[in-house]
């Protein structure tokens, strides 16, 4: 059951030993869309890249909701785990690798239906409306895989593996990328192959996590007999879910949105902002890492009552996202022609891509404070607040600057400044809040 603990030794260590897998593993799963990007932007065109990039923030939209909810389960379970309670802790493992498997086949049979007319309501171009369907109908196929291995690695992680998940990531993003070139390169199959190759990769993630589950000795193990929905719990897991969930789901509407803005730039533009975002992410990754690591440690801490350790454990965790953000920052800033190049050797996709990496970058640092503080107030069980805030910031004030700007300025960089301004306001607001309703005095 001290499997994973930390709540005890050292708090440095805890925290890098259990990011680095983390970090790692989220790097895989992002590479799953941007081989794609890659592979279909060098050997079909941009106007393919441009429909991997437009159904992209449509993908994330309909998962975000559900991501949300392993937050809720991973908070409950680290609770329990530390807390030694192995009863609470395997009805949790139960109830929501049964949740996770409904989830995804209803969000599966929305996804293949509907993939058409949401990318018509995101005002797609015609040139690229038909690869963009084809690629997100795909995906959708699959959404059940996706499920299954985020609640089953939410529930990994929460109990301090987050080996596990990367060993398995690092496989099915081997697989992904050698069945991309197969059926891109060799079979020409186009964005339908690309999406097809992830799809099969994200099947043997799932299976392989699951089996993890299945085959431990410790008191999460998974048994397909007891699989059930416990009423108590999984309102626990909703309580906490929801609002991140309703967060996540939100924020993603609203990159929805933006994406409409940005298709009216044509292909070229769509090609080269999507390309910039997957840098974006790839900077994203340190700090969502951290913040999932001080949510864990800070669940199991004050599951356990050491409230000191949670405090020290916030300054450690801002003092490693902020240092690594700024370091890769630097990096990606001074060769931003260069990485959007990977994608496509177009001028102008190239041109536009680095604009926006320029623009971004300086203010990633703010995300580092907003993350790491909303990963422990939702660890001591407040999710509510992150989500407001991060809905009025992200949602609300974004949308408000590009409707009253856009039509007075129409550059596509005000889009890149919106996402950097609104970081920074998401940053003070969660700072203020924290400091002002004393969270961990409170817990």
């Amino acid at each position: 059951m001290n499997k994973g603990l930390m709540t005890s030794g050292s708090i440095w260590k805890h925290i890098i030993m259990f990011s680095i897998p983390l970090l790692f593993g989220n790097l895989f799963q992002l590479m799953y869309n941007t081989i794609d990007s890659i592979i279909v932007g060098q050997y079909v065109g941009k106007t393919a890249l441009a429909a991997v990039g437009a159904s992209t923030p449509l993908i994330n939209l309909l998962i975000s909701f559900f991501m949300g909810l392993s937050v809720g389960a991973g908070v409950i379970s680290s609770r329990y785990y530390g807390g030694k309670k192995v009863s609470e802790l395997t009805d949790t493992v139960h109830t929501f690798i049964t949740f996770s498997f409904i989830f995804g086949i209803i969000l599966s049979i929305i996804g293949v239906f509907m993939s058409e007319t949401f990318m018509i309501w995101m005002k797609t171009p015609s040139d690229v409306l038909v690869e963009a369907t084809d690629y997100l109908r795909i995906y959708f196929y699959g959404c059940i895989f996706v499920c299954l291995y985020n609640g089953a690695t939410g529930l990994l992680q929460s109990v301090g593996d987050s080996k596990s998940p990367l060993y398995f990531l690092a496989i099915s993003s081997v697989i992904n990328t050698v069945l991309d070139l197969y059926f891109v390169k060799n079979l020409n199959m186009g964005v339908k192959g690309a999406a097809w190759a992830t799809l099969i990769a994200q099947g043997v993630s799932c299976v392989l996590v699951l089996l993890k589950l299945m085959l431990t000795s410790q008191p999460y193990r998974l048994k397909i007999s007891k699989l059930k929905m416990d009423k108590k719990i999984l309102k626990d897991i909703v309580n906490i879910g929801i609002p991140a969930g309703v967060q996540g789901m939100i924020v993603s509407l609203s990159n929805v949105m933006v994406q409409s803005y940005i298709n009216n730039f044509g292909s070229a533009s769509i090609a080269g902002f999507s390309s910039a975002l997957k840098f974006d992410n790839f900077l994203g990754l340190p700090v969502n890492s951290f913040s999932l690591a001080i949510t864990t440690f800070s669940g199991q801490n004050l599951g356990a009552g050491l409230y000191k350790r949670v405090k020290e454990g916030i300054k450690i965790t801002i003092i490693l996202s902020v240092v690594t953000v700024i370091i890769l920052g630097i990096i990606v800033f001074i060769y931003a022609k260069e990485c959007i190049s990977i994608f496509s050797n177009d001028p102008e996709v190239i041109k536009t891509g680095a604009s926006v990496i320029r623009i971004m970058v300086p203010f990633y640092t703010s995300l580092c404070f907003h993350q790491t503080y909303s990963g422990t107030i939702r660890a001591a069980g407040k999710s509510i607040p992150p989500m407001v805030i991060s809905v009025f910031s992200f949602v609300v004030v974004r949308q408000i600057m590009l409707a009253i700007f856009m039509p007075l300025v129409l550059d596509i960089r005000l889009i890149a400044f919106s996402y950097s301004i609104t970081w920074s306001i998401a940053m003070f607001i969660t700072l203020l809040y924290f400091k002002r309703n004393n969270i961990l005095e409170q817990n």
